[in-house]
């Protein structure tokens, strides 16, 4: 029998790492009926169906696994990781730690695994060193080494992180997110670039998706060094391939803005008193216009710390509302929202942020751009919330989003491949904050991303008052922030204030005619 299981649990791992997941499971099934009592059997299970999309399913096998095996290190660590996937972020964080306490160094696929949860939980002082020793140990994996690059460059380790990333393109030469992470490390010079290499890779990359990224690389090292007819040639020959090969447009976007204004329009919609004493605060606004400036700003103050961009709010309205959709937000999540307590909205939202590193102080910041859309719901279930939404230029605001590539699968930025979507998007936040301006008047500090930069004290000095805070003047030092910053702005925040980037898209002017049309019929100001 022990000879019988031990090569069913082969067939099911070797299954596993060809990516046959009915394979695995099925075998994974017959080892689980013939030995019971033994975890591997419900381990491999979880895995097939957690590579599967099947997260629910996978749990209850995951959880079986730990508790016949709790010293088995692999299995707290996969445990941990689906429990990220399940959003339940104060067991995973249990269970990591748990792993961590478990893990040896020669299994360094498990200590990967410890420290990509640890990172997803916002702690990415605890993955550093996880990553470090990784990649001690198995130097020619490109992945392990991209996550301790990642990791660097979260903490301004420049130096470290270009090592890094240019380790993983000497073992894998097309490596598109390698590329695009050594190009955003620094401002690139005529003396010192990758512009050659990077045509070089493209020429020889087949696969779509590296070849955006390494499009994008290109579009940041050409933009550096001023080429500005090549920086556009490779964002709109990347974005447009992107677009056409997924199907993406603005559409969806639209019906989900359309069903906001109009539900929270009623008198009836998301009613009901809310007593929840906690007091966020919300930093908002169009992603790429000032949004991780601010947190950094009211982050260096001392009472207060940063949870980054959390999904609690968006996950507390889709799970209350109970809508059947796979989609976090859609008309139907919506308008079965309008029936939730505020309360309980702000309770569970409350419950889910605090499992975040950063958010267990009473005051914290949570800086998910994208809560401009949540707002009402924001304003209703937590009362005592302070709420920071960041406007910029409206054309900086386009060109800034039509350049920076966000996560690829996710349909949160399917406007953002396409120069004309992006001007619509930009349009129905517009209107959207117009709303919200007039249904909860006095709620929403709109901060000027350019106002902010020509009148940082002043500005910084409206910034902390509107939260409640008193002045600090470490909030106009943000630059020395030491702490992990996990967006695309890594480098700029840890810089002192400057103009740099205001403007910038009247060096692609000639490219705006049909942008700039589109804003004067909408009443959009662009001059």
């Amino acid at each position: 029998m022990a000879t019988v299981a031990s090569g069913l649990a082969r067939t099911a791992r070797d299954a596993l790492s060809k990516g046959d997941l009915n394979g695995c499971a099925q075998t994974a099934a017959r080892l689980i009926e013939r030995t019971p009592t033994e975890p591997e059997g419900h381990f491999l299970f979880a895995m097939a169906l957690t590579e599967g999309g099947r997260i629910a399913a996978a749990l209850q096998s995951a959880e079986k696994a730990v508790a016949l095996a709790p010293s088995n290190a692999e299995y707290a660590a996969q445990y941990a990781r689906i429990l990220t996937l399940a959003r339940q972020e104060a067991a995973a964080r249990t269970a990591a730690d748990t792993a961590a306490s478990l893990a040896k160094d020669d299994d360094p696929l498990t200590l990967d695994t410890i420290g990509c949860v640890y990172a997803r939980l916002s702690d990415h002082a605890a993955a550093l060193p996880l990553f470090e020793r990784v990649v001690t140990l198995e130097p020619d994996n490109v992945g392990y080494r991209f996550n301790l690059a990642t990791s660097y460059g979260f903490f301004g380790r420049v130096v470290d992180a270009e090592a890094q990333y240019e380790a993983i393109i000497a073992l894998a030469p097309d490596h598109g997110r390698a590329h695009l992470g050594i190009a955003a490390l620094r401002r690139q010079t005529s003396e010192s670039n990758h512009a050659d290499r990077l045509e070089t890779a493209l020429a020889q990359t087949a696969d779509p998706t590296e070849r955006l990224r390494i499009h994008y690389a290109a579009a940041k090292e050409y933009e550096d060094l001023g080429n500005h007819e090549a920086v556009f040639r490779h964002l709109s020959t990347g974005n447009a391939a992107h677009k056409a090969a997924n199907s993406l447009s603005v559409e969806s976007d639209a019906r989900n803005i359309h069903a906001i204004q109009s539900c929270f329009g009623r008198p009836d919609y998301f009613r009901g008193a809310s007593d929840v004493p906690d007091g966020p605060i919300f930093v908002t606004g169009l992603p790429r216009t000032g949004t991780t400036l601010v947190d950094r700003i009211l982050s260096s103050h001392p009472d207060l710390s940063s949870a980054g961009e959390l999904q609690a709010m968006p996950l507390a309205v889709k799970r209350l509302s109970q809508s059947g959709s796979r989609l976090v937000l859609d008309p139907d999540t919506i308008l079965r929202a309008g029936e939730l307590a505020p309360a309980q909205v702000g309770i569970a939202y409350l419950q889910r942020a605090r499992q975040h590193a950063g958010a267990d102080r009473p005051v914290f910041v949570d800086k998910l751009p994208l809560n401009f859309l949540y707002i009402g719901y924001i304003a209703r279930a937590l009362p005592n919330a302070k709420i920071v939404c960041l406007r910029r230029h409206p054309m900086d605001s386009v060109w800034s989003n039509f350049k920076n590539l966000f996560a690829t699968t996710s349909s949160y930025y399917a406007w953002s491949y396409d120069l004309m979507d992006t001007a619509r998007y930009y349009l129905m936040f517009d209107r959207l904050m117009t709303f919200w301006r007039e249904t909860f008047p006095g709620r929403v500090l709109e901060l000027s991303y350019e106002g902010l930069i020509a009148d940082q004290g002043n500005n910084t000095r409206r910034l902390i008052q509107h939260c409640g805070l008193q002045w600090n003047d470490a909030c106009l030092r943000f630059h020395e922030n030491d702490k992990a910053v996990a967006t695309p702005s890594a480098q700029q925040v840890r810089q002192p204030l400057n103009a740099n980037s205001v403007g910038r898209w009247k060096s692609y002017e000639a490219t705006f005619t049909e942008v700039r049309r589109f804003f004067q019929m909408n009443g959009i100001i662009v001059d």
